[in-house]
């Protein structure tokens, strides 16, 4: 079951495309663990876009098991789990959680896909 409001999952999506248009956002490839600080390296250098200021205000504002399932999308949209281990998959997300989630998930040049994809796979569209 998703407790994230689709609505807002759908504006994520909308703010990473914004984000990542922009021609100076280089993403290295590099780890995929929550734990690791790859993406705050990464995003440093963009610290003052107004994009992503408000994709982390989104995010931020979520409550953890809230973050979790956006991690949870992003895994089950790239194909990391499947809607059946979904709840191993929120497990593996909460082990993994912690402030810096907004940065974790930006990272992901392909972010809108999977959010996209698992938000399909929980039965929702942001077509509607």
């Amino acid at each position: 079951m998703l407790d994230v409001n689709p609505s807002t999952v759908c504006r994520l999506i909308q703010l990473a495309r914004e984000f990542h248009a922009q021609e100076q956002v280089v993403i290295p490839t590099s780890s995929d663990d929550a734990s690791e600080d790859w993406h705050l390296q990464m995003l440093a250098a963009h610290a003052g876009d107004s994009t992503l200021a408000e994709f982390r205000a989104v995010v931020d504002d979520l409550e953890p098991d809230q973050q979790q399932q956006m991690v949870g999308l992003l895994w089950l949209g790239r194909g990391d789990y499947t809607l059946d281990e979904w709840k191993i998959t929120l497990s593996h997300a909460g082990d993994a959680w912690n402030e810096t989630t907004a940065d974790y998930l930006i990272a992901h040049p392909l972010l809108p896909t999977y959010l996209e994809e698992g938000l399909m796979l929980h039965g929702y569209s942001c077509n509607e």
